[in-house]
């Protein structure tokens, strides 16, 4: 018995050593071939294939990453299974980077979420000449029909008026507000896409509505998580994440049906919306062989505007709503700005932003504190660069957390806590941050931001000169905490009462 034992011993102590061999060998070969990612910044120590996840809480990856550089400094290698990446942590190296070095961090990074389906097309996550042109080509056509003027700001006006309709409804009864506030944002951007909004009831546009918020809700959940970190793996493992590439089909399908119909009414004199100006656009370079023009382009890049115009400016709007249930002593602040610049009978309009100073801080503090979308999406260098000592080799991916900038304690004295005073200075003022990174920064600042804060001022205070609101509980009870982080944070379901003023 004591001799079999002993081989036992022996034997467990060999398999043992056995294994920390090969997986030093493996750990050998796999690392010491990337000779190019020996100059990056140190990080945790990552494993073969699985990289640094054993590290995190896949479920808490953003909560994860920060935690990793409170050990490893503002600026970290992590690996995503085997792909290494720059982690960028708190405001000052997220200035250096994204706009000091706005060029060179301007790449688009693995996002295989979405990936997938675009296939590196489109203006969100295409890189290089194509996004450029697309994104020059974006915004010149929404200024022409009125992004950032008096034309679209009527029109955002127009809309809440028929989302207070739809309030009114409720009758005082408890109800979820997604629904009217995702209808009432996605209106914006169709307008602007589509040439005219839908209304509330409409079959199809509900459907595409919940095709978006399933396919943020599914970014941002553990399985997003995993397809995040191993997608060449989780693309072929059954589990819920398979359908958000089914969901942008069905969202290119309907595309496909607006661009045929845009097709055959057609003026090329008379443009009516996003998809008549790119259809001109095709027609006018269609003897260029280098054109990035063309009808797979243009169905990409009017997902990704239809998408990221609906689903940002509602989860705000929504998480907004409750951040003010939890603190009632703000929408009541709130409400006696609102009754002394605009009063109770016309509608809230942007001449008005500039005389309400605490309403403008509030809404600012309302994006810093929700961080709707905290790591953004992914960056690349583009070309080899030193960078705080460090030599970063071209398409490296870059993490950017936007969050650690919008939560610096060196830049925000109170950043976990809701505080407008974030945004005023000591007389009461309208204070600008530039630590305030709700929409990126440098190259890739989101193209919309003027858009989305006009909509969040008007629908913001449109709400509140006609209601108030009332929680189903006491404020001290309300968690304020998102449900979920990852694309995006996904602020708790909630229902709520609308009182009328």
């Amino acid at each position: 018995m004591e001799f079999f034992s002993g081989t036992k011993m022996d034997f467990s102590g060999a398999i043992t050593i056995l294994l920390a061999m090969a997986v030093s060998c493996l750990l050998f070969l796999n690392f010491s071939s990337k000779k190019k990612y020996r100059t990056l910044p140190p990080g945790p120590t990552p494993l073969p294939f699985i990289g640094n996840i054993h590290q995190v809480d896949i479920k808490e990856l953003i909560k994860s990453l920060r935690e990793l550089s409170k050990t490893y400094g503002p600026m970290y290698t992590f690996y995503l299974g085997s792909r290494p990446c720059v982690v960028l942590s708190g405001y000052q190296v997220l200035k250096e980077a994204l706009i000091d070095k706005a060029e060179e961090f301007s790449g688009r990074g693995d996002f295989p979420a979405v990936q997938m389906w675009s296939k590196g097309n489109g203006i969100v996550y295409g890189t290089g000449e194509c996004w450029r042109q697309l994104r020059r080509f974006a915004i010149t056509t929404f200024k022409s029909f009125g992004m950032g003027k008096r034309s679209i700001e009527e029109r955002i006006k127009e809309e809440a008026q028929f989302l207070i309709a739809e309030f009114h409804k409720t009758e005082g009864k408890p109800f979820d507000p997604t629904f009217c506030l995702s209808c009432a944002g996605s209106n914006i951007i169709c307008t602007l896409v589509f040439g005219d909004r839908f209304e509330y009831t409409d079959k199809k546009f509900l459907t595409l509505l919940d095709l978006i918020n399933n396919n943020w809700k599914l970014m941002s959940s553990t399985w997003g998580q995993m397809l995040f970190t191993f997608p060449k793996i989780m693309r072929h493992i059954p589990g819920p994440h398979r359908q958000i590439y089914k969901n942008y089909l069905k969202l290119a399908e309907f595309v496909g049906e607006r661009l045929e119909m845009n097709k055959q009414t057609l003026d090329p004199n008379s443009p009516r919306d996003f998809i008549d100006c790119f259809l001109i656009k095709i027609q006018q370079e269609k003897n260029n062989p280098n054109t990035y023009f063309n009808e797979d382009t243009m169905s990409k890049t009017t997902v990704n505007l239809f998408f990221a115009g609906t689903e940002t400016v509602s989860s705000t709007l929504k998480y907004g709503l409750r951040i003010l249930l939890r603190h009632p002593e703000v929408e009541e602040k709130l409400h006696e700005e609102i009754d002394r610049v605009i009063g109770p009978n016309r509608s809230p309009c942007m001449e008005d932003r500039i005389r309400m100073p605490y309403t403008d801080a509030v809404i600012h503090e309302i994006q810093r504190y929700a961080d709707i979308v905290p790591m953004g999406v992914p960056h690349t260098v583009t070309r080899d660069i030193d960078f705080r000592g460090y030599t970063l080799p071209k398409d490296l991916n870059i993490i950017p957390l936007l969050c650690t900038s919008q939560f610096d304690p060196t830049q925000f004295k109170n950043p976990n806590n809701f505080d407008p005073t974030h945004f005023l200075d000591k007389n009461g003022r309208f204070k600008r941050n530039d630590a305030f990174m709700a929409f990126s920064a440098g190259k890739r600042v989101c193209l919309g931001e003027n858009l989305a804060l006009m909509e969040l001022f008007i629908f913001l205070t449109t709400i509140l000169q006609n209601f108030k609101l009332k929680p189903l509980m006491d404020p001290k009870d309300i968690d304020i905490t998102p449900e979920s982080t990852g694309l995006g944070s996904i602020p708790r379901p909630y229902k709520f009462c609308l009182l009328p003023r």
